[in-house]
């Protein structure tokens, strides 16, 4: 079970009531809680504890929920980096980090929620290994795109890049510089072999565009290189992950 289907209502309903006194709006919330989801093969089910997930207030109420987590954290000198429901707590040991997991059970189980079995784990980050934390691998000083973050962007890439995918070269460039430019601004703080590898792999998904309008099959490879160099996809406008990263560092450097 996840945060958001687990929180006690009461309790939720509680922490609102601290902060807001408007009588109708606390009774337009509980409704909200109590509406029920449609369940496939289940038909509408009632929400006896926890929030809709995907609901827009969903988060702002888990957020209100975690607050006192927080400060709690801040008043015993805890670094904490949260995010919804994820969060990641620093600590300068193994010994602290103990002791800043019994501590986080009993504030979970007062709280009437569980923290979750596998992600709940204490890790040495100078070490291989690391942890995934918001779509980002941290890992021994490094961070870069955790595996399911950059499967996800290959698939997003593969469905504008299909080898039958009709229209012009510039139209296609144009979609998948969207989903590149979007990668980049989450990612950028990503190690720069990362940016290379994968502006090689979309250069490769569009010359295979080419080689099959040009009757070849299979992969581009060989002279597909030759024939369509880098260059003629930057002539085409094609985003470049690595040189954005080589600017937006250029451009701190100045700032700083």
């Amino acid at each position: 079970m996840g945060f958001f289907d687990s929180i006690p209502q009461d309790k939720l309903m509680g922490a609102v009531a601290e902060h807001i006194a408007d009588r109708p709006l606390l009774e337009l919330i509980q409704r909200f809680l109590k509406q029920g989801v449609m369940e496939s093969g289940k038909g509408w089910q009632p929400t006896e504890k926890g929030t809709p997930q995907g609901a827009v207030i969903s988060p702002l109420l888990a957020n209100l929920y975690l607050n006192p987590l927080d400060h709690l954290m801040a008043r015993t000198g805890r670094e904490m980096v949260r995010y919804a429901d994820d969060f990641v707590i620093l600590c300068q040991s193994e010994k602290e980090a103990k002791e800043v997991l019994e501590q986080l059970r009993q504030w979970v189980a007062e709280a009437g929620l569980t923290l979750h079995p596998t992600k709940t784990r204490i890790v040495n980050a100078s070490e291989k290994g690391g942890f995934d934390f918001l779509g980002y691998h941290f890992e021994r000083g490094r961070r870069w795109p955790r595996q399911k973050s950059l499967d996800k962007f290959r698939e997003t890439i593969r469905q504008k890049t299909g080898r039958l995918r009709p229209g012009s070269m510039e139209d296609i460039t144009g979609e998948v510089n969207r989903t590149l430019r979007g990668w980049f601004e989450y990612f950028k703080h990503s190690i720069h072999n990362v940016f290379r590898r994968e502006d090689q792999w979309v250069r490769g998904r569009l010359r295979a565009i080419l080689r099959k309008r040009h009757k070849g099959h299979g992969r581009a490879r060989g002279l597909d290189h030759q024939r369509w160099p880098n260059a003629y996809f930057a002539g085409l406008g094609l985003f470049s992950l690595a040189i954005a990263q080589e600017e937006a560092i250029q451009s701190r450097k100045r700032t700083h």
